[in-house]
């Protein structure tokens, strides 16, 4: 199991009936019924990407913003526009260069080194750009927490706005205008646009036909939009959809260039594609210093030099994907013996402050929890953050602001800068924050699931028919199914071990499934489990057969659920809160302890072995004959290292054993751990 828990949603049939007869597929109607669009109007209304746009003026401080550029476009003043580093930063500065340009403007672009400048305004980028002639500055996807960096601009006679879509903080900078949906009061209708979106609307305002610009831009809104990762709903939805039209008939020559550089030109370009594909490798230039690479890629209308600049945006991702394992792999090591961390706070000077974020996102995910890596320099260290369970990132940060020297972003996702003698203090308070949210009940770690199927109705053309949800992504994510009561006939590793291939059976319906970046090790199954599979359908094209496959978001043993109790009743095991009945239940008994002691003697090789440890007591039941309990072979785990039979450590969910009892026999009646257990259940 990947997630904790899973959360599975239902649907009426008589409701999913209804919308097959307006025209919906079966398997589409009752993914739209257990998301709640139950009513054919409103689940057309829902999917539509052709809505009409909201007015750009009714964004707070557009008009201020409008007036200031019409004046510099009137008086042939210097503008500059100051971007981000990311697929989001990127696409926006593009975009509201090139409409500036396009207007008669002189523009320049600044988008910041990420290693030697960071992220955001700063003065010595408001000074060289001032020095250059400047007199407005307009910042895309940053600038609403620039509040010294505003003064600055006021001192130097620069005139600033800010655009931007970060939360906001409590005071705004002193800018001519700061146009930000998140600001409080802002009655704009849709909240949740990308930087690049905020930049589309002062574009559009400023030219007054919003259909022409997004006629020209529909590409680059997409990508920033689905890059980072906003909801598909609404406004965006319409972004999204005609930008994937833009892709698949008339890419620009650099897009053009990194999807066949890709190869994901022979195929049509959803937005899975720009997310799963195309972002990472323009992500990479800003990562590893050379955002320039991307700005071009964009701007060139060179079809040679286009192939150029994606050739080089791929091999920077190579350098990105190496630098990434040997974080990540050095991080884990650091964690060793951690398993189930409140949160990850980890500082070193050799990480690279581009790549921290996504090493950041991983460890969130393996780990369950939110984590802060941290890149020192000095006396001082920047640090990236991803969130997990529904941590409030952003909020977090503003209540402990008095450890750090800055900070930004939202949510989901953080940055700030600390210093090196105050990182202990940090770890100390955000691990008490998070450890207190956990146990708050609101903390999520559930898999959205849409409603349970049956194998018969994973035909090809229902499969093929759940494109009517499509654009998928953010709010509106490709379909999670769920199937039951599989048996696991075929397992084995692929693509140099870094996925796992299955085929699976129930009754006379056999299915193939793949599950990436999984390992036989982390699914914690066996060939002959039977098993629940959450899954995203999808049709495999293979020498010419098109077959439906299982595209595997986790996999659990059929008693899943009585793991996750067991699990429950472990945890308070440890912390001495059982009841008599209930160490009663945990108590292994000799033939138990016998039963693990062989496997492991059998099972282990040069005198070790590693397993998922729900895995390991399914594979120990029908290696003895005995009952299956997760929660009493970990107790005989816990005892035999107690003992110091074995060497035990557990890494998430997999325990590491060493067999150190070099033949020699221990009275188990001595452990302190089974005597407090027997008291227990005495009732002492």
């Amino acid at each position: 199991m990947k997630y904790g828990f899973w959360n599975v949603a239902g649907y009426s049939p008589a409701d999913a009936e209804r919308l097959r007869r307006a025209g919906f597929s079966p398997l589409t109607a009752a993914v739209l019924c257990s998301r709640g669009h139950r009513e054919p109007e409103e689940a057309a209304a829902f999917l539509s990407a052709d809505a009409p746009l909201p007015d750009p003026l009714a964004l707070l401080d557009m008009d201020k913003a409008v007036r200031r550029v019409r004046q510099a476009l009137a008086d042939g003043e210097r503008m500059a526009v100051f971007g981000d580093y990311d697929v989001d930063g990127i696409t926006a500065t593009c975009l509201l260069s090139q409409f500036l340009r396009d207007c008669g403007a002189d523009c320049r672009t600044y988008i910041p080194c990420r290693t030697e400048e960071g992220y955001g305004l700063n003065r010595p980028a408001i000074d060289s750009l001032a020095a250059q002639g400047v007199t407005l500055i307009l910042t895309v996807d940053c600038g609403i927490t620039a509040l010294e960096e505003a003064d600055h601009c006021r001192a130097l006679g620069v005139d600033l706005i800010v655009t931007d879509h970060h939360e906001c903080k409590g005071q705004l900078p002193d800018a001519v205008a700061v146009v930000d949906p998140h600001r409080p009061g802002d009655p704009y209708p849709h909240r949740s646009l990308a930087g690049v979106g905020v930049a589309f609307k002062l574009a559009a305002a400023v030219c007054g036909d919003q259909e022409a610009v997004l006629e020209r831009f529909c590409d680059l809104v997409c990508l920033g939009t689905v890059a980072d990762v906003m909801p598909l709903l609404g406004e965006n939805r319409v972004f999204v959809s005609r930008g994937l039209e833009r892709l698949n008939a008339a890419p620009c020559p650099g897009l053009a260039a990194l999807m066949r550089e890709c190869g994901c030109d022979r195929q049509p370009v959803t937005a899975s594609t720009i997310g799963y594909v195309l972002a990472p490798r323009i992500n990479a230039a800003g990562r590893m210093g050379q955002v320039e690479l991307a700005v071009e890629l964009f701007c060139t209308g060179s079809p040679a030099r286009a192939a150029q600049l994606a050739d080089g945006l791929c091999q920077l991702n190579r350098q990105r994907q190496a630098v990434e394992a040997e974080i990540y792999d050095q991080a884990v090591a650091r964690l060793a013996g951690v398993s189930e961390p409140a949160a990850i706070v980890l500082a070193d000077e050799r990480w690279h402050q581009g790549v921290v974020g996504i090493v950041a996102s991983r460890l969130a995910e393996e780990y369950r929890c939110p984590t802060f890596l941290i890149c020192l320099d000095g006396a001082h260290g920047k640090a990236s953050s991803r969130s997990y369970g529904g941590f409030n990132l952003f909020a977090s940060l503003e209540s402990l602001s008095g450890l750090l020297e800055s900070y930004g972003g939202h949510e989901l996702a953080a940055g700030f800068t600390i210093a090196r003698d105050r990182i202990d203090d940090f770890r100390r308070a955000v691990t008490a924050q998070a450890d207190d949210f956990r146990r708050s009940g609101s903390f999520r770690c559930a898999l959205e699931i849409d409603c349970e199927v049956e194998p018969p109705l994973l035909t090809l053309p229902n499969v093929a028919a759940l494109d009517q949800l499509e654009p998928c992504g953010a709010g509106c994510p490709r379909p999670v199914l769920l199937l039951r009561r599989l048996t696991v006939e075929q397992m084995s590793e692929v693509g140099g071990g870094r996925h796992l291939r299955l085929r699976l059976r129930r009754n006379g319906h056999c299915m193939n499934a793949i599950f990436f970046s999984t390992t036989i090790l982390r699914a914690g199954i066996g060939v002959g489990d039977q098993v629940e599979v959450a899954f995203t359908p999808q049709i495999n094209e293979f020498r010419g057969s098109r077959t439906v496959q299982l595209n595997v978001v986790d996999i659990r043993a059929a008693e899943a659920g009585q793991y996750v109790r067991e699990r429950e009743l472990y945890t308070r095991c440890r912390s001495g809160q059982l009841t008599a009945d209930e160490a009663g239940l945990l108590l292994p008994q000799r033939p138990e302890f016998v039963a693990v002691w062989r496997y492991l003697a059998s099972h282990s090789r040069d005198g070790g072995l590693e397993d998922d440890c729900c895995c390991m007591s399914r594979k120990i039941s029908r290696y003895a004959g005995i009952p299956a309990s997760f929660v009493r072979t970990k107790i005989c785990l816990d005892v035999f290292a107690e003992q110091g039979l074995i060497d035990l450590r557990q890494t998430g969910r997999t325990v590491h054993i060493t067999l150190t009892s070099g033949g020699r026999k221990v009275n188990l009646d001595g452990s302190r751990i089974l005597m407090r257990l027997k008291q227990l259940k005495a009732g002492d």
